[in-house]
């Protein structure tokens, strides 16, 4: 769905859309499980993102560190993390609604305290509702990496979007990043290369070997069997 298409009225104080987005949302078929999760368990674990800072101390009752995942896909790799780290607090964003509600059910059947889950453009979230220097880690898995020339200037990863991403890490944070699409993994490394805010974790300046808290995922896999590399990147917020 385009700008032009969203019949959703702008909020009088917002500031202007962006042109391009780094998405096209997709209607998707919905189970009727999936259904039943936004309905029910969205109060419970969707945090509606309004245009003010999130306290995310008081979202999840206390204070740890927070990973956030930008475009989880259908939640698999998140979920993974939040159950292997208990003492760490995890946010999603996600614009594709059947992706969100699998997610859901997932917190609900394993009684994930630590995962809440927004459905909305991530840079509005980061721009809006995300203060300066309160994440500790911000995980970008496999974007869509648009790969025609003219659609560059749709990939996420652009030299305003790094620089946000940084702004919202704290000293030490760590901007993790993977693609399996070569082109748009060497644009990768040159974009946060560039930022001044970030330092590559890679001793050799370019990628890091798939860190031991990346799980692979069901698309990943499928990607192995069809012969695609990946590529891990890692930068530090300095």
């Amino acid at each position: 769905m385009t700008p032009e298409q969203d019949p959703t009225p702008p909020l009088p104080d917002a500031p202007p859309r962006r042109a391009i987005r780094s998405f096209v949302v997709r209607a998707g078929r919905m189970t009727v499980a999936q259904e039943r999760a936004l309905a029910e368990l969205w109060p419970r674990f969707g945090l509606e993102s309004a245009d003010a800072p999130l306290d995310l101390a008081a979202v999840f009752g206390h204070d740890a560190p927070r990973t956030l995942e930008i475009g989880f896909g259908n939640g698999e790799s998140l979920v993974a993390l939040a159950t292997a780290h208990p003492e760490r607090d995890f946010l999603g964003i996600e614009v594709h609604r059947p992706g969100v509600g699998h997610l859901l059910l997932r917190i609900e059947d394993l009684g994930l305290g630590n995962l809440r889950v927004i459905c909305r453009d991530a840079v509005e979230v980061l721009e809006r509702c995300i203060l300066e220097a309160t994440l500790d880690e911000v995980l970008l898995y496999f974007p869509d990496p648009w790969p025609k020339k003219r659609h560059h200037k749709r990939r996420i990863v652009q030299p305003g979007f790094v620089a946000l991403v940084a702004s919202r890490l704290r000293p030490g944070g760590v901007f993790r990043m993977a693609t399996d699409w070569q082109p748009y993994a060497e644009h990768m490394l040159a974009v946060a290369g560039a930022c001044a805010a970030l330092r590559n974790d890679s001793a050799e300046g370019d990628y890091v070997p798939r860190p031991a808290s990346r799980p692979v995922t069901r698309f990943e896999r499928r990607g192995q069997r069809r012969g695609h590399g990946v590529w891990d990147l890692a930068f530090k917020r300095t």
